[in-house]
């Protein structure tokens, strides 16, 4: 997944548990499990403005490209095959 979700991060670091952003948003506790075990395939605005109403937080603070070293290098050597 390029994409990391990064909700039980922020959940632990104020110390909340998926139960009680389940309860404060109305999202269904499946529904963050599945965005925290990366089983969701996509996220709904409406979704993640809940959560980050919920955890007082921005989008990009739940949202995190990852792998972003490993991106760029592979970008850099496409960049040298086309010259």
């Amino acid at each position: 997944m390029v994409i990391e979700i990064r909700v039980d991060k922020l959940l632990e670091a104020r110390g909340r548990t998926f139960y009680w952003l389940a309860k404060e948003t109305g999202i269904s506790h499946s529904t963050l499990w599945r965005l925290k075990t990366g089983r969701a395939v996509g996220i709904n605005f409406p979704t993640l403005e809940q959560i980050c109403r919920g955890l007082n937080c921005q989008p990009g603070d739940v949202l995190k490209l990852a792998n972003e070293k490993k991106r760029d290098k592979r970008r850099s050597l496409r960049g040298r095959d086309e010259s």
